[in-house]
């Protein structure tokens, strides 16, 4: 056995109702006296609440999807203007990424209290859209210094949103097992996402209220941030960032459509990372535990139903190809990631 592994610095603080005091104390920690809070409007309720008491100079809910230069620089231009000196991002994968977006020209610190399950507190992954295409990278300025997990902060968190929220982070999971710099450590944590969220998802779908199982849920989707911040991005995150800034597609969604193409693409050519997945996912094999899932959460099917339209698919192919990683476990051609794509317009069964 040899390989490399970066572990990322970052502190963790988990605890249900907690959320106020772990923030906190990280904002003192930091010796921060100008905090600018990046909350979306839905979030302002909430944002309030958890950082009552914190040297405040200014809330931005400017938040938008796929973070939009523009969006970034208002957002940049507002934190030079207050004399911020830590930004606290509260909410779920949009707002995180435009604290990451700050963070990437200012060096800001950034302190995560995330909403949902999408991870991107746990990486240091930025992305900007331009027009219709998203960039994405990878800067350790923008790796939030802390994160402040507090299961009982998704409670308000639909059942279907929380469901495609969950399997983005699932997303996490299956990608890392092949992504570009995957490595034991990786797949182990992965695996373990894997079993946390199979677990954690269907429970807070039958009982939105159950804060235990929205707990396991939280942990996995940590668990796949981590792995996947190591391991990089695969094939499902390539396709998913075209589509997204092709045609605005939600991202948690898309995610949820495009994942099990790409497990039934990839699984066959990798059969000890696909061996790993069905143990975690205890099934037979990957794609029926993933199936399994998808059927309890009730999954969003097909890209058509996003609003993507037909005639883009040849486009979005021939990005894909283009973006697509070295070292994919099967060889990617346009013919094969035109037929992927299709397939998931249409919400026809993986193959």
């Amino acid at each position: 056995m040899r390989f490399d592994h970066d572990t990322l610095p970052q502190r963790v603080r988990f605890a249900s109702g907690a959320a106020a005091e772990n923030l906190a104390a990280e904002v003192a920690a930091l010796g921060a006296r100008r905090v600018m809070v990046i909350a979306a409007t839905a979030e302002q309720e909430l944002a309030h609440r958890i950082t009552d008491g914190l040297p405040v100079v200014h809330r931005h809910d400017d938040v938008v999807m796929h973070v939009p230069v523009e969006v970034a620089e208002r957002a940049r231009a507002e934190a030079a203007a207050h004399g911020t000196d830590v930004l606290v991002s509260i909410g779920g994968g949009s707002t995180t990424g435009l604290a990451k977006a700050v963070a990437l020209t200012t060096g800001l610190p950034i302190v995560a209290v995330p909403t949902t399950y999408a991870g991107s507190e746990a990486t240091p992954v930025w992305g900007l859209t331009e027009g219709s295409r998203k960039t994405t990278g990878t800067d350790p300025r923008a790796l939030p210094r802390a994160v402040v997990y507090d299961a009982s902060l998704t409670l308000t968190l639909p059942a279907g949103l929380s469901a495609a929220s969950g399997l983005n982070a699932l997303a996490h999971c299956v990608d890392s097992m092949w992504a570009p710099r995957t490595d034991p450590i990786n797949q182990a944590l992965a695996a373990e996402g894997v079993r946390a969220l199979r677990t954690g998802l269907p429970l807070v779908v039958k009982e939105p209220d159950g804060l235990q199982s929205r707990e396991q849920a939280l942990y996995g989707a940590y668990l796949s941030a981590v792995a996947f911040a190591s391991a990089g991005s695969g094939l499902h995150h390539k396709i998913c960032h075209v589509l997204g800034g092709m045609f605005d597609l939600p991202h948690a969604q898309t995610h949820a459509v495009v994942l099990p193409h790409v497990l039934a693409f990839n699984g066959p050519q990798a059969p000890e990372a696909e061996r790993r997945l069905a143990a975690a996912f205890d099934a037979p094999t990957a794609n029926e535990g993933l199936a399994r899932l998808r059927a309890h959460l009730n999954a969003p099917r097909s890209l058509r139903e996003l609003g993507m339209p037909e005639e883009g698919v040849a486009a979005a192919a021939e990005a894909v190809v283009a973006a697509a990683p070295a070292g994919n476990p099967r060889a990617v051609t346009l013919e094969t990631i035109s037929e992927l794509v299709q397939a998931a317009w249409e919400g026809t069964e993986p193959r």
